[in-house]
């Protein structure tokens, strides 16, 4: 490879995915919990007044609209309401994401299945039990909820911050005729002795005590308040199992179509080229065979030249049937798995091609993963060869873990041509799109008029 091509190509790369493996995440940890407390407390010190805010704003929308829906000005009015406690609650959700809480679902506010209209978006809320579960966590819970953990929170932090610094500015404080002391009390009820120590550095040593030990565990209570706002909304503001089990089964009904569709269009196209290519020499080869036996007795010599282009004709066959076989399933995949198939792959490549991988030797996957995760890579290789216009290319195999520990295959391949690819349906990607969506994957297309191309599949492993 050329200078100008490896520097090219080295430009592509930094648009290439990485090919660590993603590492699980990592266990709570002290040092965790206190690397959290200041998000966890900036969301608990504003949690009281921003419920409070919802807490006027439904009530005086809630009563003034049931007071005088009546006269039919209350109807819209508690559609405003609802509305209001959405946006409300919506709020509450993504403060918990800011304070480092996993992402909670949303419920689908529109069903898919049905089509957007005024009335439907109008009076939809009285007949949603997702709009009464935020107009209830707004008016009650939340405001309940966040004044014990507010006074909790100024509470902790007081004693934290007063008497980590109670040495500081204690001694500005006028005592006047003080003369019970906290420290000499509890000194005198546990041993059972009139203490003689000086009270005011007993009360200085005793705050700072309680500072550090209530310093030590506030992590635990922002970490423990913050859940505890966090399981309410996952509870109230959050989609119902119901909803997650019907977009189950719709991915799933989705997979499956498009699984069909891309297996048939697959069976189409071997169909074609099996008529195109081989069907097409075996006639030939056919009529060159029926030739020289009508020769073979008058002019031996012709009969031979023939039987000659017959056995040419034969081989050609042979070696499109080859080609077609290692398309779809190559004996090197089934025997050294999709790593020494994507290596062989791309030195038969037209265009220059390096492999990269994650994956450790001799990594095997199921053997649907692996056909359709090599027939993706085949048809992007393909796709490289014929309308790329590139001079140098990279093929990235990744097997990685994601946020929740799911395990996933990526395969990529990127190249420094003209780009321009699209996976719209109508354009040559649109199947591999289709196939990927039966594994329940997804294809990814960046490539941008001028290039670089960057194509690739991600495959759930489960």
């Amino acid at each position: 490879m050329t200078n100008s091509t490896s520097a090219t190509l080295d430009a592509v790369t930094q648009t290439t995915p990485p090919t660590t493996p993603t590492a699980p995440a990592a266990r709570t940890t002290y040092g965790s919990l206190w690397r959290g407390v200041p998000r966890e407390l900036g969301f608990l010190l504003l949690t009281m007044p921003i419920a409070i805010v919802g807490l006027s704003v439904l009530q005086t929308l809630f009563w003034f609209g049931v007071g005088t829906i009546v006269i039919y000005v209350g109807l819209f009015v508690l559609i405003g309401t609802f509305y209001t406690a959405r946006g409300f609650g919506t709020l509450e959700l993504v403060r918990l994401e800011w304070a480092g809480r996993p992402r909670i679902q949303r419920p689908k506010w529109e069903p898919a299945d049905k089509p957007r209209s005024f009335w439907r978006s109008a009076f939809g809320p009285f007949v949603d039990g997702h709009y009464w579960l935020y107009l209830l966590h707004g008016l009650f819970i939340n405001p309940i909820v966040s004044i014990v953990s507010w006074a909790i929170t100024i509470a902790w932090t007081s004693v934290v911050l007063g008497g980590l610094t109670s040495w500081i500015w204690r001694g500005f404080i006028p005592r006047g005729d003080q003369d019970i002391f906290l420290s000499r009390v509890i000194v005198d009820a546990v041993f059972g002795v009139h203490s003689s120590f000086d009270p005011v550095v007993g009360d200085r040593i005793l705050e700072l005590i309680l500072g550090v030990l209530f310093a030590v565990t506030l992590p635990f209570v922002t970490r423990g308040l913050t859940l505890m706002h966090h399981a309410i909304a996952r509870g109230l503001l959050g989609s119902w199992r119901s909803e997650a089990l019907q977009r189950e089964v719709a991915d799933l009904s989705a997979s499956r179509g498009a699984a069909v569709a891309a297996e048939d269009q697959a069976l189409r196209r071997l169909e074609r080229d099996l008529h195109d290519g081989p069907q097409q020499r075996l006639i030939r080869l056919q009529m060159d065979i029926a030739a020289a036996e009508r020769k073979l007795a008058d002019d031996p010599d012709a009969a031979a030249s023939l039987l000659a282009e017959a056995r040419q004709q034969a081989g050609d066959t042979l070696q499109e049937l080859r080609a077609l076989s290692r398309g779809f399933a190559p004996p090197l995949l089934q025997d050294r798995g999709l790593l020494a198939a994507s290596e062989s792959l791309a030195a038969r490549s037209t265009v220059p091609m390096s492999v990269e991988s994650s994956l450790a030797p001799g990594e095997r996957f199921s053997p649907e993963i692996e056909r359709n995760a090599y027939y993706v890579l085949a048809e992007l290789a393909a796709n490289l060869a014929k309308h790329s216009g590139a001079t140098a290319s990279r093929l990235v195999l990744d097997r990685r873990l994601d946020e929740a520990g799911a395990a996933w295959l990526d395969v990529w391949l990127t190249d420094n041509g003209r780009g321009g690819a699209s996976a719209l349906p109508g354009h040559g990607l649109s199947g591999l799109a289709e196939r990927v969506h039966g594994l329940r994957g997804e294809l990814v297309v960046d490539s941008p008029e001028g290039g670089p191309t960057r194509i690739g599949a991600r495959i759930p492993l489960a």
